[in-house]
């Protein structure tokens, strides 16, 4: 697959292909754009990431959405997430209660109707009882505000599990 052509007239400083599972690492469960960017070469992670996430913005709807929804549910089952939304979620530290996951679920579902995609948030420290509120106030939020908000977010996620990998060019 080819980028764009405005992703392809930035002139590199020096040629820089990511790994391929490290971009798997970074945008889980979204293999059409891996795919995409898997393919060229770039002049360093950052701008890996700041193409990507041009990129990602003129992607059709359901590469977009393939995307957002290849992140797990905020409060999903912890067998069910990978190790890095583990921790990302928090469940290491702090395992939440039955009437939370309770208000999670409905939430997400109430979200997921609504707008058609899951609710992706840069979680960044916050608690899943803090990120029920926020679900909560995204709930009668515009659609397109969202699924721009939503590629946002992912993009931020994936920068924090850029920072923790232990080798980044």
């Amino acid at each position: 697959m080819r980028l764009p052509s405005q992703l392809a007239r930035w002139p590199l400083l020096r040629a820089y292909r990511p790994e391929r599972a490290s971009l798997e690492m970074l945008f889980e469960n979204a293999p059409r754009f891996v795919e995409r960017l898997a393919a060229h070469d770039f002049a360093s992670w950052d701008d890996v990431l700041a193409r990507g996430e041009e990129l990602a913005r003129t992607l059709p709807e359901d590469e977009q959405l393939e995307l957002i929804d290849g992140h797990p549910r905020i409060g999903a089952l912890p067998s069910s997430v990978s190790a890095t939304s583990f921790h990302e979620q928090g469940y290491d530290h702090d395992p939440g209660t039955a009437e939370l996951q309770a208000k999670l679920d409905r939430l997400n579902d109430a979200y997921e109707a609504r707008h058609g995609f899951r609710f992706v948030v840069f979680v960044n420290g916050r608690s899943r009882a803090q990120i029920a509120e926020v679900l909560q106030d995204h709930l009668e939020a515009d659609r397109d505000a969202e699924l721009a908000r939503a590629l946002t977010d992912v993009f931020a996620i994936a920068r924090s599990r850029l920072s923790r990998l232990p080798v980044t060019n």
